[in-house]
């Protein structure tokens, strides 16, 4: 059977010598030309530890290509590492990266006319980001993700890169001296991988396995272990075998299969970008699903994961436990995933599933009984509202409560946020806004994970609500409300609020609202002045003039 497509445009069109001449320069034999191309797309820089060794991963798989009849070629794209950029101005390119992975990939893998794409990927944006470009190129596909980190220890503590910021929560409030504030930092993250609970990166690793573009096991294996490496030597057989019957990402990515990721990501608890991620691969795929069907999958699902941040426990204790199948296999069983969907394997997820064991829940377990669930709704709570009329998204475990109505707080800004929470002046009971911060706005819509850790060191998670046009990590936990349409800058109602106004969030009713009369808002618009962005250049620029809502997924190319 004939593997080649679109490759031998390049390597034997005899109206393109150039092409072969090329290639032949780099040292290709005439077997390797004509062989499948398959583009190696790494994600890999040696700034983080979530992507400092996905080139290592990427040459491996390269390796394992080639003794499996396959042309593996190596290329880079890039990311901004979440955790390194957070509460700076860096922070406005992490979500911009998501879209330069996707052209980068889409770029590559078409200027080249490869036949097929293995993406290596670690930190939060990647994935979603090389799921999109691999969708947009809709050729054979199989991202790798790079694993999560262990935990890090600290005097018998167990630590993870969230311990960090609450870190300097604690010390600020003068519950943590300045040496042990150190041996925190120092020790937080042991080596590679991503960060270590149920937060972004986690989240969409678990998303994109449950969805079927990874491996099983991929998700859920540290970066450290042996089965990582060997996940890297066979994803090639797999990618053989796209191949040879013709399965591409669409025909993986359908409105059943982002149920199964959405079904996933809320019963482990994950993070609220899963919503801004999985509407753009949505969308990137050309299926019909929205918010609405977010709140409808949240709705019928319950909280099963005991997963930091809000929760006890870390991937790596799943990986002890069986894994993501061995999750997926009792939500299986439970009837609550789509088993007839197709997978990276060439097989169906219930193929894939077939001689799993299912994890064992309990309530002293990292994954609950559906019977006695966390939370008996999932977490990933849609509102609206007259703050929010094109929705919101609130992540509420059940332990902040169901319900929190206070005075607005208004900051125009994560800075000024930021100093009023460290110098002591914001005061319980107060719903923090910050605003001018969404997509268009930041511009890249950065998340808050600086001024969520600080209300939680400084021990108000319990007293203090904050909403936002922003994002959150998923290192976020506490009564917050982030991704709120229209942002500001698009003249929403957030941008309108004023200190002292009374803002409910009501996870009950899905409801984000002021009790601010719609002829007060008029008035307020008239004189309201947008922010200026005037001074913006190049990337920034590019992504404030062509970025979509957060309630479309914030892609670049509506």
């Amino acid at each position: 059977m004939s593997l080649k497509k679109y490759s031998w445009e390049i390597s034997q069109n005899e109206e393109h010598p150039a092409g072969k001449a090329m290639l032949y320069a780099t040292g290709m034999t005439d077997k390797q030309m004509n062989q499948p191309f398959v583009g190696v797309a790494s994600c890999g820089y040696e700034s983080n530890p979530c992507n400092m060794h996905l080139n290592d991963f990427a040459g491996l798989i390269r390796e394992a290509s080639r003794a499996h009849g396959l042309t593996g070629l190596v290329f880079n794209t890039m990311g901004i590492s979440d955790g390194i950029s957070m509460g700076t101005m860096g922070m406005r390119y992490s979500l911009v990266s998501r879209e330069i992975i996707a052209d980068s990939i889409e770029s590559f893998i078409l200027g080249h006319s490869f036949d097929a794409c293995i993406a290596v990927a670690g930190c939060d944006k990647n994935m979603p980001g090389a799921v999109m470009g691999m969708l947009r190129i809709n050729r054979p596909s199989i991202m790798v993700y790079g694993g999560t980190i262990r935990s890090g220890n600290y005097q018998g503590e167990k630590l993870n890169i969230v311990s960090a910021f609450e870190a300097y929560g604690k010390r600020v409030k003068g519950e943590l001296s300045d040496t042990d504030y150190q041996g925190v930092i120092e020790n937080a993250c042991p080596g590679a991988g991503a960060c270590g609970g149920m937060y972004t990166a986690n989240t969409m690793s678990s998303a994109i396995e449950a969805m079927g573009m990874s491996l099983p096991y991929s998700s859920s294996t540290p970066a450290t272990a042996a089965e990582k490496e060997k996940e890297c030597k066979e994803v090639s057989q797999y990618i053989k075998i796209l191949l040879e019957k013709d399965i591409k990402p669409k025909d993986i990515v359908t409105k059943k299969s982002l149920e199964n990721a959405v079904r996933v990501a809320v019963a482990l608890g994950g993070s609220t970008n899963a919503v801004l991620h999985l509407l753009a691969i949505a969308k990137t795929a050309g299926v019909d699903f929205t918010l609405e069907d977010f709140k409808r999958v949240n709705h019928e699902t319950p909280l099963l994961g005991d997963f930091k941040p809000s929760g006890k426990y870390l991937m790596e204790d799943l990986f002890e436990q069986g894994g993501l199948p061995a999750f997926m296999k009792y939500l299986l069983n439970k009837g609550m995933l789509h088993g007839d969907c197709m997978t990276v394997t060439g097989k169906t997820l219930a193929e894939n599933l077939e001689n799993v064991d299912p994890v064992v829940p309990s309530l002293v377990n990292v994954i609950h009984p559906i019977e006695q669930p966390l939370k008996e709704t999932g977490h990933l709570c849609i509102l609206n509202g007259n703050l929010a009329p094109e929705g919101a998204v609130a992540k509420i475990s059940g332990k902040e409560g169901k319900s929190f109505t206070g005075p607005a707080r208004v900051f125009d800004s994560e800075l000024e946020a930021n100093e009023a929470i460290k110098n002591k002046t914001v005061n319980k009971g107060e719903v923090i806004v910050i605003r001018y911060i969404g997509p268009k706005g930041g511009p890249g819509m950065p998340e808050m994970l600086k001024p969520t850790s600080m209300i939680i060191g400084a021990g108000l998670g319990s007293d203090v609500a904050l909403i936002t046009d922003g994002r959150f990590s998923g290192g976020t936990h506490g009564f917050v409300v982030g991704h709120v349409t229209p942002e500001a800058y698009n003249g929403g109602p957030i941008g309108l609020i004023q200190d002292g106004d009374k803002i409910t969030i009501d996870a009950d009713s899905l409801k984000l609202s002021c009790e601010v009369s719609e002829q007060e808002m008029a008035e307020r618009k008239k004189k309201w002045k947008n922010k200026d962005l005037s001074d913006l250049q190049g990337t920034l620029k590019k992504y404030n003039l062509l970025v979509s809502s957060a309630s479309e997924g914030c892609v670049t190319d509506k």
